[in-house]
């Protein structure tokens, strides 16, 4: 059950949050700036490769993997494709990856691991240097994984763990969940392909992003009160619904997937991502199909005490800007309005892609961390 009247009380907040998951998520700025440092002592910023690669691969295990290759497909410029390999096996240590038929001297494989220990992650490795294939790491150093990388002179990046260097792990415990750990993980790939031409991130440009994840943070604060608190504010609406999140442009649609995924993983709660324009056709029928099973079921008379609580849907329109010309998001508020369903909508003001998408990551990554922390059962 959530207790929304928790959202206003900041001591309750911070005693409910007994894995930190609000601390953990207002550093991400520190964070990005940590995993930078680190990057930059590893060598990033000397590198000078003779061009962009023809592909970019990426593995890793934990939920942040995928999210991360998205980011990088949405903030590349088209050139070069960024494909995320998908693993087999029934757990991430017992994990099995495998190169494309067609991967080779081109292409370059990026490996993610908060622990560095996967054997699979090891053995990809091993293909890799035998197809020519070059790869880079963020791991922690020292980790299996990293020495790997290295004995193929491949570039290991250490991973920025709670403690503000490249430790084993990324919580404190081994089992709680790290908030941060997208940045830390993300940032140093940002860097790494920004020297390769695939994406545009300088330093500059990621010192900017942690001012944002620093705004961001303050805007969205446990002491900041609900009215004036998007992501309180995005918690308590999320409440008791199924949400469809929607994303209009490149980069709101995978901060809707990540959202989708963070719900899942940190607050307990299922929801459903799709892309603009796509999503008013693929949900379309979920709305329609809500409205006539809400219509055919209103009996005044039935009994309503022993009947169980039903998820209601609700849209949550994630856009990079506020409507610009040739936007989805006026047909959104009328498909909503038709199917008397309930619209969110969260509108980045951030000028370039890279702050973008730091503010629509980090205001999604608040208000699922306080579904989360104000709700009974807590993960």
């Amino acid at each position: 059950m959530f207790d929304e009247s928790l959202l206003e009380d900041p001591d309750a907040l911070e005693r409910a949050d007994v894995h930190g998951l609000l601390r953990g998520t207002a550093a991400a700025g520190a964070r990005v700036r940590t995993a930078l440092r680190l990057a930059e002592e590893a060598g990033v910023t000397e590198l000078r490769p003779d061009g962009q690669p023809r592909a970019v691969l990426v593995a890793g295990t934990g939920p942040e993997t995928a999210a991360v290759a998205d980011l990088l497909s949405a903030l590349s410029t088209g050139s070069c494709p960024v494909q995320l390999l998908h693993p087999t096996g029934p757990t991430p240590q017992q994990s099995r990856w495998t190169l494309p038929g067609w991967a080779g001297s081109l292409d370059l494989l990026l490996l993610l691991s908060t622990e560095g220990t996967e054997q699979g992650l090891t053995d990809l490795v091993e293909q890799a240097y035998r197809r020519g294939c070059t790869a880079a790491a963020v791991t922690p150093p020292k980790a299996p994984l990293a020495e790997a990388v290295a004995q193929v002179r491949g570039l290991a990046l250490p991973f920025a763990s709670l403690d503000g260097n490249g430790g084993n792990s990324g919580t404190p415990d081994g089992a709680s969940p790290d908030p941060g750990a997208f940045w830390a993980l993300v940032t140093p790939l940002l860097a790494l392909t920004d020297r390769i031409g695939v994406l545009n991130a300088p330093p500059s440009a990621l010192h900017t992003v942690a001012d944002t994840l620093d705004a961001v943070a303050t805007r969205c604060g446990s002491a900041v009160a609900t009215y004036t608190n998007p992501a309180k504010t995005l918690a308590a609406e999320l409440d008791g619904s199924l949400p469809l999140l929607w994303g209009q442009g490149r980069i709101a649609a995978a901060g809707a997937r990540r959202f989708a995924a963070v719900l899942a993983g940190r607050a307990r709660r299922p929801a459903l991502s799709a892309e603009l324009p796509a999503a008013l056709t693929v949900h379309g029928p979920l709305l329609s199909g809500a409205r006539v099973t809400a219509g055919d079921s209103d009996d005044f008379f039935r009994d309503r005490v022993d009947e169980p609580d039903t998820l209601r849907l609700r849209i949550v329109l994630l856009q990079e800007a506020p409507d610009q010309p040739g936007s989805a998001a006026p047909a959104v508020r009328e498909q909503a309005y038709a199917n008397d369903t309930p619209l969110s909508e969260i509108s980045a003001t951030a000028e370039t892609p890279l702050d973008t998408a730091a503010e629509l990551l980090a205001l999604t990554d608040f208000a699922a961390v306080y579904l989360a922390v104000a709700s009974t059962e807590r993960p």
